[in-house]
């Protein structure tokens, strides 16, 4: 009889706090393995496990090219890698990034919902945009368990909002109050692990994030609903997934979206495009004034008027560029990323 003893763990920015409030209370016998993807950038110092260490009683590991589950540890994610499930063991793995991540969230929920069925607690706490909902949603789909941390208790609320909304969650809670009732839930006897099909389209994804390639077969169940929008990673076409309700887009190379991380990326390629933009034209009306000075260098009155009006209807395009940009700051996933990098590296 198989028992709930793997808790996949997904956050974001004020996810270092999350996670150590989270670990803190848990006891060393805890009859389960929890596995830990925090977002952090590709050059990233790899100090989550160290942190993690200094503040729970478990057993805390960076992860390695392989690592088998051992009940009463956390394995974390490093840097730049994957984090993904294979039988009753953890494997590293640079496969395309999802929603602009690596590791990502949606990639570990997703494989230990596959293999591990009913045996999974998926736990979504602090972190902006989405990744992770996609992810719950196999995790309640293959009959795990979802807790999430209560939006209004997070420190960026934007994870756990959306995975709420797509997963339908059995338990939505302040974040003090998670390790009780996770504490409850493992080691509860589950029955038998379904055995996943052969071809299933979890499986693809996974074999995916895995080998960065699938079977071109495998591919079927998302090719045959193309979306009309190009992946930001790669500008190759996206095709629509439509999982219990939650759409979400992949690329034939293999990166991953869901519609509010891709409109995220979206707007950071926009307002690259209006600063190469505002550059373009201010180096034109430069250009435009040079010109006309030299005209008048040369009294040419009219050539260098005509100048000068370029000069002029590029500073007025120029000044209006510049004003949409600065009145739209945004804090994308850089600053997201920022985020994780100060608070490991200072801890």
């Amino acid at each position: 009889m198989a028992q709930r003893d793997v808790v996949v763990v997904g956050a974001s920015a004020g996810g270092v706090e999350a996670i150590t409030r989270l670990l803190s209370p848990l006891p060393a016998d805890l009859p389960a393995c929890v596995l830990v993807v925090l977002h952090t950038p590709a050059t990233g110092v790899n100090a989550l496990a160290t942190i993690l260490s200094r503040v729970t009683a478990l057993k805390v590991v960076a992860a390695e090219g392989e690592t088998p589950f051992e009940r009463g540890s956390v394995i974390v994610a490093r840097p730049d890698h994957h984090l993904l499930v294979v039988d009753d063991r953890v494997i590293l793995t640079r496969g395309p990034r999802e929603n602009g991540h690596r590791p990502a969230v949606d990639v570990l929920f997703r494989s230990a919902a596959r293999v591990l069925g009913p045996r999974v607690v998926g736990v979504v706490l602090s972190g902006a945009l989405d990744d992770g909902s996609a992810g719950l949603v196999s995790v309640r789909a293959r009959g795990g368990v979802a807790i999430v941390q209560d939006p209004l208790d997070a420190a960026q609320p934007g994870m756990p909002a959306n995975a709420i909304a797509a997963a339908d969650p059995e338990h939505v809670l302040p974040l003090d109050a998670i390790p009780a009732t996770l504490t409850g839930l493992v080691g509860a006897e589950v029955g038998e692990v379904p055995t996943p099909a052969p071809g299933d389209p979890l499986g693809e994804e996974v074999e995916i994030a895995r080998h960065g390639s699938s079977r071109a077969a495998g591919r079927q169940h998302y090719q045959s609903n193309p979306a009309g929008l190009t992946c930001p990673d790669c500008h190759g076409p996206l095709f629509a997934i439509d999982e219990a309700g939650y759409v979400r887009y992949r690329c034939l190379t293999g990166h991953a979206w869901s519609a509010e991380s891709l409109l995220a990326e979206t707007d950071a390629a926009l307002e690259g495009a209006l600063w190469m933009g505002l550059r373009s034209l201010e180096e034109k009306a430069s250009l435009a004034d040079n010109m006309s000075t030299r005209a008048r260098t040369h009294d040419q009155p009219l050539v260098a008027r005509r100048f000068a009006e370029q000069a002029a209807e590029a500073r007025e395009a120029a000044a209006l560029i510049r004003r949409t940009l600065l009145a739209n700051p945004g804090a994308g996933r850089a600053g997201d990323h920022a985020e994780q990098s100060e608070s490991t590296e200072s801890a």
